[in-house]
Order: C-alpha cells, then structure tokens, then sequence
C-alpha cells in the first residue's frame, strides 16, 4: 500500500487517470491476481481453498491480493453466519469481463515466451 501523500501515489494517480492501459495493469498487477482470478473463474471458494490451489503463497501476500482485489472491485467477499464463520470470494461482473482478455494474454505470453 503507499502513503496517500506522497509523490509516488500522485504519479501512480496520473497515469492511471491519463492513460488507459496503466489503469488495466495496475487493477490486475500483483504476483498472484491472475492465479486467484483464474481459480475464482471456475466459482466461488473459500480462502482455504484458494490457498491450496496457490501452494507457494504466504498467507499474509495471499490476504493483501484479496484485500486489494475487493478494493479494486474484482471480488466479493461474502461471509455466512455460521459457526465457525464462513468466508467465501467470487469475481465480481468487471473481473468476468476481463476472462477472454486474460485468455488472450495468456496466448501471447504461450508464443512469445
């Protein structure tokens, strides 16, 4: 997270509102966006599961992605009233939207890498 005040938060602001594209790859920047995109693709799923799926990841990044993520918009968080609390996320409409966009990326990145 960066300080509000500061010049790098100002510049990061810019861009974003000038340029398009910047917006798009900072919503979906982070080391483990587009895997929890991808898992959340198939339906909703609890934090456990998605950190089962993402084996390599700690806890507290795996925390910041999705905090950031429903910051952001790309996720819900919906938590049931039960005992012991239920917690699941799913992609938000916005986070749908960018599926066959992602599928494109990943294409490229298959051919050029």
């Amino acid at each position: 997270m960066r300080k509000q005040e500061s010049t790098n938060t100002e510049n990061f602001d810019s861009i974003n509102k000038s340029c398009d594209a910047a917006y798009a790859l900072s919503i979906i920047s982070g080391r483990w966006k587009l895997c929890i995109i991808g898992k959340l693709s198939i339906g909703p799923a609890r934090y456990s599961e998605l950190r089962d799926a993402l084996k390599t990841v700690s806890d507290r990044v795996l925390a910041s992605q999705l905090k950031q993520m429903e910051i952001d918009g790309l996720i819900i968080r919906k938590i049931f009233a039960e005992i012991p609390v239920r917690v699941e996320y799913q992609l938000t409409e916005k986070a749908n939207a960018l599926n066959q966009i992602l599928r494109d990326l990943s294409g490229w990145g298959s051919t050029y890498k």
